[in-house]
């Protein structure tokens, strides 16, 4: 019987950075972005997929990172909130965020950030219902999402 392996070579290439790390199998990939590349603007919120906290874009797909493991995401791009600036400036969404006083505790901003950012790529003008779906993985503990709603909706108008 041959033993399983307990660490693995990973390379991924996050914000446009690539990262190649020895990763112990059973780490998580928000654990990994977060304690191995010190990227930490993604949040843990509960390790179970059900508050979005930790959402990132993968190859283009919006995932749960909690949901992830580090091995599985060897040889992709990854996007986190700390990638969504460019040279220093907001985007669009983020300033939204902003104006719209979308922020309160800003546990779950990552997340909404992310997801949004997901659905106006795919969908620049979403209807309301759109802007809904995009956004029901995602947990608000301060009830913000009357304001998480509005920033959306003023970007994607």
């Amino acid at each position: 019987m041959s033993a399983i392996a307990s660490s693995k070579a990973v390379t991924v290439t996050v914000n446009g950075v690539e990262y190649e790390r020895e990763v112990e199998a059973r780490k998580l990939l928000i654990h990994f972005v977060r304690d191995d590349l010190d990227l930490t603007g993604s949040h843990i919120g509960c390790d179970t997929g059900n508050c979005g906290a930790c959402s990132m874009i993968v190859d283009g797909q919006l995932v749960k990172s909690c949901m992830l493991l580090a091995v599985q995401a060897d040889g992709a791009s990854i996007e986190t909130v700390e990638g969504l600036a460019e040279d220093g400036e907001l985007t669009a969404l983020q300033q939204s965020f902003s104006d719209h006083h979308a922020l309160q505790c800003g546990y779950c901003t990552p997340g909404m950030l992310m997801s949004a950012t997901a659905l106006l790529r795919t969908n620049p003008n979403p209807t309301d219902e759109q802007i809904k779906k995009a956004l029901q993985g995602n947990i608000c503990r301060c009830t913000g999402y009357w304001n998480i709603f509005e920033a959306v909706k003023a970007v994607g108008s």
